[in-house]
């Protein structure tokens, strides 16, 4: 009772989130990156503030689309690959008993087991089919099934590079509505490296870097790719002239 109230406790959406939590980073920081250096090339070629957001906003939807049929099939076809490696197992081991169970032995003999007790070990696994392929699969193919759903991870992908490719758009957006006050584009590039560092704090949490180091990294990045689209739209913008 107290084991189950305890699971209980622990499965909340924040956890759900937190298994989605690496698609939901790398979508965001392509996103982040690829609109802001569409705007500031667009910027450097000196293109009309509604130039720039037809074309971050077409980038947007696009590249977010293509991103994330792109995670989507690169996790299917894993998963595909899974079961049809799974089904061999369970044919293998249904036509072949023996030389299944042998294998089974030398694995965990392999792993220090013997005697009496690899014959047990070797018994509870090979008693159950289910178990057995899935150890066979783990131990002797190296292939753990993914659990995360091929759906969820394009959608959580597509809405994150979608919402954070909105920063750098965002401030043109607003500048078209209401104008501001000073250059947009010195906006842009403020709003946009407050987006850096966050998704740069979150992505530490991924990769398990330094949180210090996973900012600055990202926001490198960031203003790297921003830096030379700049520069490419300014070269372009003097040659076609």
């Amino acid at each position: 009772m107290l084991h189950n109230e305890v699971h209980s406790h622990q499965v909340t959406p924040f956890s759900r989130f937190q298994e989605y939590l690496g698609e939901f980073v790398y979508g965001g920081i392509d996103g982040c990156v690829t609109t802001f250096a569409v705007v500031s090339g667009s910027v450097g070629a000196g293109l009309d503030s509604s130039v720039i957001i037809i074309l971050g906003f077409a980038n947007l939807l696009a590249d977010g689309f293509s991103m994330s049929v792109g995670a989507y099939l690169s996790t299917k076809s894993e998963r595909d690959n899974y079961e049809k490696h799974k089904r061999t197992e369970h044919w293998e081991i249904k036509n072949f008993p023996e030389e299944e169970k042998q294998e089974i032995t030398d694995i965990y003999r392999a792993k220090g087991f013997d005697g009496e007790l690899l014959d047990q070990v070797v018994n509870v696994i090979i008693h159950d089919k289910e178990r057995w392929v899935d150890d066979m699969m783990k131990n002797e193919l190296g292939m753990i099934k993914n659990q995360k759903s091929p759906v969820a991870i394009g959608l959580v992908t597509y809405l994150s590079f979608i919402a954070i490719g909105l920063i750098p758009l965002s401030i043109y957006v607003w500048d078209y509505v209401a104008p501001l006050n000073g250059n947009p584009f010195l906006w842009t590039i403020s709003f946009t490296s407050v987006g850096f560092l966050v998704i740069g704090f979150l992505k530490s949490y991924v990769t398990g870097v330094n949180k210090f180091r996973g900012m600055i990294e990202t926001l490198a990045l960031g203003m790297i790719a921003a830096g030379v689209a700049y520069f490419v739209g300014d070269v372009l913008e003097g040659l076609v002239k």
